[in-house]
């Protein structure tokens, strides 16, 4: 069976994070199929008032649906209000409250944009500043990541920056300590503003040690899924040559990038690998299937990558997935996974996939990954541009391991804690994952990571959590901490 509009990703609250579907085409499974609109990068229609695109109508749409395709129907209130919840996505949590009570959906159904997610899936089409926060918490905001050609990178914000400061502009610069110690970390996105292009910001950080001003204005950008500064590089490790690679999101440019990676690291003979998955928060099943595949060099056509199930009176559309090595896949004999609170949904996939074949060869490092055994598929209501995202299906690997709601550590056989270190560039040997990483793979000793993300984390120093805002774009879905 051809797989159309499988998602594996977060929707975002808090620290969460987001993903993508199949074939990157958006379109609505089976019957329910239809055509998208013509994406634009910063598309944000709203529907209209009209009889087609009600409130009560568009809430009977994503009911109807819901019912006939939830993961879960057994959660779903026998009955309820609609004229109760004002908008599609409070009634949607409220179909979903139960589901999400019992750890199994966590607000990962969602109503998005139709053209918005298009132009992100395809090519990773946003509007913003073009960096990731993290709160390490003592009212601080500290930079994760910036991403090439974007306002941020420009202005000197890069990586291990500190935000001190926030204003439309200088004379109304307010102080981050200040916006947390008032409104909470909700206080930062609401002064960060709109994400449109042009919305400027002045900037007070800290870089280097020294103190800067700067007035940065959002634009449209591209996001590359994977860095040309830090994406992939061999390491020496002691004479070892050893492959780094850092997945940002799984979105379909991301395939090509992969291949060039891989093949690199072919070209030099690597068969140990570094896969940096720290903060990505998942996406396109495709893509993951094809990492996990350049990964699996030495797996058999026979072998199973992965099961997809849906509910019972859905299994014709449950798939399995066999290993398909490319001309760029390399027989990995050893790879350590970083991977924090941030890593969720498609990563998971494919470290999950990895572990009935290579065990305790393939290792978690950092703290422990988020927990999303399951994936949504695109339903689309096209002349409203709504796109219902709903938790339709769960992953297993071939060892049929497939439960891991609270995260991957108690599934894999090794793994090793370790922090975020911002004082480095990501890949960097220095960096306390990727160093931990290498000592894992020369078969150095470590401390285990615990079933507990967020404890692991603090007690690590490691960003506690990467800020999202409360109604998050489809970029912001994907990319934990995007703004």
């Amino acid at each position: 069976m051809r797989r159309v509009g499988l998602w594996l990703g977060l929707a975002a609250t808090l620290s969460s994070c987001g993903g993508g579907g199949g074939d990157g085409s958006g379109g609505s499974v089976g019957v329910v199929s239809s055509a998208t609109p013509t994406p634009t990068p910063t598309a944000t229609a709203t529907p209209t008032a009209t009889a087609g695109c009600s409130l009560t109508t568009r809430q009977a749409w994503v009911d109807a649906r819901m019912r006939e395709w939830y993961l879960f129907p057994e959660t779903l209130p026998a009955s309820i209000n609609a004229a109760a919840y004002t908008s599609v996505q409070a009634y949607i949590d409220a179909l979903t409250a139960t589901a999400r009570s019992q750890n199994r959906d966590r607000y990962f159904t969602y109503i998005t944009s139709i053209a918005e997610e298009n132009a992100y899936y395809s090519s990773g089409s946003t509007a913003g500043f073009g960096f990731r926060l993290s709160y390490p918490g003592g009212n601080q905001i500290v930079v994760a990541e910036s991403f090439e050609n974007t306002p941020a990178l420009a202005a000197g914000i890069d990586r291990g920056t500190q935000i001190t400061g926030i204003g439309t502009t200088a004379a109304t610069i307010r102080s981050v300590s200040d916006i947390i110690a008032s409104e909470g970390t909700a206080g930062i996105t609401n002064a960060l503003g709109a994400n449109t292009a042009g919305t400027t910001r002045v900037f007070r950080f800290v870089t280097g040690g020294v103190t800067r001003e700067a007035a940065v204005a959002k634009s449209d950008y591209e996001l590359t899924p994977v860095s040309s500064r830090y994406g992939y590089k061999v390491l020496d490790d002691g004479g070892r040559k050893v492959g780094y690679v850092n997945l940002r999101t799984f979105i379909s440019t991301a395939d090509s990038q992969l291949r060039t990676a891989f093949a690199a690291f072919r070209a030099q003979g690597v068969t140990q690998v570094i896969v940096d998955l720290r903060y990505n928060g998942g996406g396109l099943v495709a893509t993951a299937e094809l990492f996990s595949n350049l990964l699996g060099g030495g797996r058999s056509t026979s072998d199973v990558l992965s099961y997809t199930a849906f509910r019972p009176e859905k299994s014709a559309y449950d798939e399995t997935a066999f290993f398909a090595p490319t001309a760029q896949s390399i027989a990995a004999t050893k790879i350590a996974f970083i991977g924090t609170g941030g890593t969720a949904s498609a990563s998971e996939l494919v470290i999950n996939s990895m572990i009935p074949y290579l065990r305790a060869n393939a290792g978690l490092i950092g703290t422990n990954t988020y927990g999303k055994p399951v994936g949504q598929i695109a339903l689309d209501n096209t002349s409203c541009d709504d796109r219902l995202r709903v938790i339709a299906f769960a992953t297993q690997n071939a060892s049929r391991q497939g439960n891991y709601f609270n995260g991957l550590a108690t599934t894999v056989e090794a793994t090793c804690r370790a922090g975020d270190d911002l004082a480095y560039p990501l890949g960097d040997a220095r960096e306390a994952s990727v160093a931990a990483a290498l000592t894992y793979l020369r078969g150095g000793s470590c401390t285990p990571i615990t079933a507990s993300a967020a404890r692991e984390a603090v007690s690590l120093a490691a960003p506690r959590e990467l800020l999202s805002p409360a109604r998050p774009t489809t970029a912001q879905r994907e990319v934990p901490g995007l703004f």
